[in-house]
């Protein structure tokens, strides 16, 4: 076998687990963001339909479910943030930062009390805002979880290229976050319309399932899978 085979077949298995894990992960969010939408009537992923519902509240005089949806985003990006610090820190960080998502929605999950319920969406919604931070590109192709449309819009354009005559095709993996979100969300939805706020339970194991399955990925491949921090200073450096 030569060496350049070699490197082929290597990258395509890269490639593979990468789109598995993806396309899990994102029927993952598809799921909780189906169950949270039916349990509370918002969004807890879909950030961009927060921002537009939070306009039209704000243009019909609804403060309070303006205000609602204004922190729903800002938990979101805290989430966010809080996942990057967390696999940073972490060896096995796409196991860690999945294990955090599944701990937070079970503990969402036992959130069932009137006066509580708040709360429960919030943490949903931080739960989601995290789960960005467990893969962000394959073989540099930058990937979104919990948001397709950045993932339809590029598929949308690689179709447009090729059309032009770029026969370059890496841009028909963006498909695999949509499939994934949709699918999820046709069984998030299923699930809670037959056992309502139980349906939590089961995204938080489906959750914790998915990170024992990544403990089976050797972590060079995870690294693979997320930006490295550049050290403090290293653009100041590079410019000089």
């Amino acid at each position: 076998m030569t060496r350049s085979r070699r490197r082929r077949i290597i990258r395509t298995r890269r490639t593979l687990t990468g789109l598995a894990l993806v396309g899990s992960i994102s029927f993952l969010a598809g799921m909780t963001d189906a169950t949270g939408l039916l349990l509370t009537g918002d969004f807890v992923s879909f950030m961009t339909g927060n921002t537009t519902r939070a306009a039209l509240a704000l243009s019909e005089g609804n403060l309070y479910h303006a205000a609602v949806l204004i922190s729903a985003i800002v938990v979101f990006v805290l989430g966010n943030a809080a996942g990057v610090v967390i696999s940073h820190v972490s060896e096995r960080r796409i196991f860690v930062v999945l294990g955090c998502v599944g701990l937070v929605l079970a503990l969402a999950s036992m959130m069932t009390v009137q006066n509580m319920l708040f709360a429960r969406f919030y943490m949903i919604v931080f739960s989601m805002g995290m789960v960005n931070a467990a893969v962000e590109h394959i073989e540099g192709l930058p990937i979104g979880l919990t948001y397709v449309t950045g993932a339809l819009s590029r598929f949308g354009r690689g179709i447009g290229r090729w059309i032009i005559g770029d026969r370059r095709v890496e841009w028909t993996i963006q498909i695999v976050p949509w499939g994934g979100m949709v699918l999820g969300a046709i069984a998030g939805a299923v699930l809670t319309r037959l056992t309502g706020a139980h349906a939590l339970w089961l995204v938080s194991l489906f959750a914790m399932v998915l990170a024992l399955a990544a403990m089976l990925i050797p972590r060079p491949l995870q690294r693979r899978f997320n930006h490295k921090v550049a050290p403090s200073g290293s653009a100041i450096t590079r410019a000089k």
